[in-house]
């Protein structure tokens, strides 16, 4: 038997990992082949393969980005898609499919075997960690590890020169990467999609910290807004999926405290370094049991399932499950940040 695989959507650390572990497992236990599909549902579309076995995978696992590459291509958004997608997985002899993404990778496997049939197994994957049906999604701790970083050299470099610094990171609805680094880094005010956040107030948090002598570190999420305005958007365009590109609001945050307080700030942007590089150890684990069982499920014959993580154990739920909603920072979480706020 064949089984096709394909990474869609926005590059995370541990991608590599997860081709890994499926191909190792299913060659070595069941006895399977594996074409892997370039870029995304791109591959899928117009038949652009490569083929996977045990050589192809060695090495991979420490790894960042993906060896299958990636692509933000909505099948949908052509009216034979769904069948050039039929005909290129007949061509290949793929009789099944393992589908590693985000909310718009799996919702297009979801729809593909819900109503056209196509056996789908998903695999979650997204820095945002915004997924509701699994705890953690792989990337989320690498990207984390990366924000932490940054805001730990930030500080030194903040007070040498008493600025406040604004740091903006990835999180278009969901701000769990702002609640997570800037819990850890020590930032002075985190600001995340899920609640407006007052101008004012955050003025008052800054100036209080210039009064202890200690310069300020404000995290941003990219998808964070005031109150009474609007996200800042990069430009007007829209992805093949329909989302607009979210940017510039740190830069934008930067300069409405420098006008407000008097104080000099600055703004650092983070954007794709979260996700590039080295995936960490937690990710690699993460991404390599979730692998394993996929092509588990691929065995057992039992499609249209996401592999999810609940506490320690990995377990199947329906891809439709998956992908109903997203994951955002509970209120309560973001009220225990509060306390170290200004």
């Amino acid at each position: 038997m064949r089984v096709g695989v394909l990474t869609g959507g926005g590059d995370c650390p541990g991608l590599n990992a997860v081709i890994r572990a499926i191909v190792r497992k299913g060659t070595q236990n069941y006895g399977y082949d594996f074409v892997g599909f370039r870029e995304g549902w791109r591959g899928a579309l117009e038949g652009d393969t490569t083929h996977l076995d045990v050589r192809a995978v060695r090495g991979i696992l420490p790894r960042g980005g993906t060896i299958l590459g990636s692509s933000r291509t909505n099948p949908f958004g052509s009216a034979d898609g769904v069948r050039r997608i039929r005909d290129n997985l007949a061509k290949h002899e793929a009789r099944a499919l393992v589908a590693i993404g985000g909310e718009d990778t799996l919702g297009v496997a979801s729809r593909l075997h819900e109503e056209y049939g196509i056996p789908c197994v998903g695999v979650p994957k997204t820095i945002d960690n915004d997924l509701s049906a699994t705890d953690y999604t792989f990337g989320f701790d690498t990207a984390v590890n990366i924000a932490t970083e940054a805001i730990d050299r930030l500080h030194t470099t903040a007070e040498s020169h008493m600025r406040v610094l604004v740091v903006e990171v990835m999180g278009r609805h969901a701000g769990w990467i702002a609640l997570h680094a800037g819990l850890a880094g020590g930032a002075n005010a985190i600001l995340i999609p899920e609640q407006r956040f007052d101008l004012d107030q955050v003025c008052e948090w800054v100036e209080s910290r210039f009064k202890t002598r200690y310069a300020p570190i404000v995290v941003v999420a990219e998808g964070a807004s005031p109150k009474g305005g609007e996200a800042v958007l990069k430009d007007d365009s829209l992805d093949s999926f329909g989302h607009v590109r979210l940017s510039g609001v740190g830069e934008w945050l930067a300069k409405q405290i420098e006008r407000r307080t008097g104080k000099e700030a600055r703004t650092t942007v983070l954007g794709h370094i979260q996700r590039g590089g080295t995936p960490s150890a937690f990710d690699r684990w993460l991404a390599t049991r979730f692998g394993l069982h996929a092509i588990d499920a691929v065995y057992d014959g039992d499609f249209g399932t996401m592999v999810a993580l609940r506490g320690t154990d990995i377990v199947r739920v329906p891809l439709s499950e998956a992908t109903a909603k997203l994951k955002t920072v509970d209120p309560g979480l973001y009220a225990e940040a509060g306390v170290f706020f200004g």
